[in-house]
């Protein structure tokens, strides 16, 4: 086998449904302003901007999630070892339809 290393980029789609905006806004607030969060007083007001101005609760959602969590998903696993986990929050329209992408798939 090649010494050379091999890295392989694990792609993983999410969609949560946001129960309760205000609530989910509430607790990323909480964790902005929480004494041992790593941020200047500038930082964390325009964090908590960002996370009040967000209607959709992607920016809060964001907050929120532990980089930990989505290493998590390897961390059981003695032959890889994490070097990069990068997560982003946007917008959906929600789950898609399976049906209809089974149909889409078997037109071709």
């Amino acid at each position: 086998m090649s010494d050379e290393p091999k890295f392989l980029r694990l792609t993983v789609e999410l969609t949560v449904e946001v129960i309760d905006v205000d609530a989910l806004q509430a607790a990323a607030l909480k964790e902005i302003h929480h004494p041992e969060a790593d941020l200047t007083d500038e930082e964390r007001k325009e964090q908590a901007e960002l996370v009040s101005a967000d209607e959709t609760g992607a920016t809060a959602l964001q907050w929120l999630i532990e980089p930990d969590h989505v290493l998590g998903l390897v961390e059981h696993i003695d032959e890889v070892e994490p070097r990069e986990a990068v997560l982003g929050v946007e917008p959906s329209d929600g789950p898609e339809d399976e049906d209809e992408e089974h149909d889409h798939a078997h037109d071709h």
